[in-house]
């Protein structure tokens, strides 16, 4: 069996986020996988690129090929320097509440409340 580790889209309609797996190259793009290995948000500014390289890391070891796109993801999380010089990766932290970037310029606005008098 030929595993890839490819781009699975998912989203709604003209609003994709992709999940990176582990999957046989004979399955469909958004068919059976055997392993999610991260996530990538093209539409979010910037855009946001999370991979647990341990994981894509022991798949690459281990044979698997990854697609263009998948390859680039791979050199931006640096899972793919790990994998070239044979050094082990950190773990993945664990996500935030949100997730996302968080704009410095927003303040926090108070609530105003009226006097009885």
């Amino acid at each position: 069996m030929a595993v890839k580790l490819r781009l699975m889209r998912m989203g709604k309609k003209k609003q994709p986020t992709y999940r990176l797996v582990a999957a046989d190259s004979r399955s469909p793009r958004n068919g059976r996988f055997i392993e999610i290995i991260g996530t990538y948000h093209p539409r979010r500014e910037p855009s946001t690129v999370r991979i647990d390289n341990v994981k894509a890391v022991k798949w690459l070891r281990n044979g698997a090929q990854p697609t263009e796109r998948a390859k680039k993801l791979l050199e931006i999380s640096g899972a793919w320097t790990h994998f070239t010089e044979g050094t082990e990766p950190e773990p993945l932290a664990p996500p935030g509440p949100d997730d996302r970037p968080v704009d410095a310029t927003a303040e926090a606005a108070e609530p105003v409340t009226a006097d009885a008098s």
